[in-house]
């Protein structure tokens, strides 16, 4: 059919758009909200190599502002480096993600504990040492 669509065609398209919600602008979200305490995930050996190739790039091409210039290139690279070369960047990588699997430990204590902030820290005293003096001054009476 020469043209553009039919009417069925058309019908058929609005009637799929509002079964789908679509148009509402929202997307709902199964997951809770991200902690912001949580540690981040490591870089790796690629993107280790990346941080230094990018400064490298910046000063023998300061003209160029396009990051996927510096994507692109970067990429072949890396496909062109040999493994010893790359060897640098992994162990660089290796390093960063035992520094991320301690702080995951670290952090997963923490929330066993129930702790939620990095301002709560616990006091030398247990809590019931506290409730106790305070119970023992109240049930013995002012003066004592």
């Amino acid at each position: 059919m020469k043209g553009g669509k039919s009417k069925a065609d058309t019908v058929k398209t609005e009637i799929m758009l509002k079964s789908k919600g679509a148009g509402t602008g929202k997307r709902q979200s199964k997951k809770g909200a991200k902690d912001p305490n949580k540690p981040k995930r490591p870089a790796s050996a690629f993107f280790v190599f990346m941080e230094d190739f990018r400064k490298q790039y910046a000063i023998e091409h300061p003209n160029s502002k396009a990051m996927s210039a510096v994507g692109k290139v970067g990429g072949q690279k890396w496909k062109s480096m040999s493994e010893a070369e790359k060897a640098l960047y992994v162990d660089k990588a290796e390093k960063r993600k035992s520094e991320y699997n301690k702080n995951m430990q670290a952090y997963n204590k923490k929330l066993a504990r129930g702790g939620n902030g990095p301002d709560e820290e616990e006091s030398d005293k247990s809590k019931s040492e506290v409730n106790d003096e305070e119970f023992s001054s109240w049930a013995l009476g002012p003066g004592v």
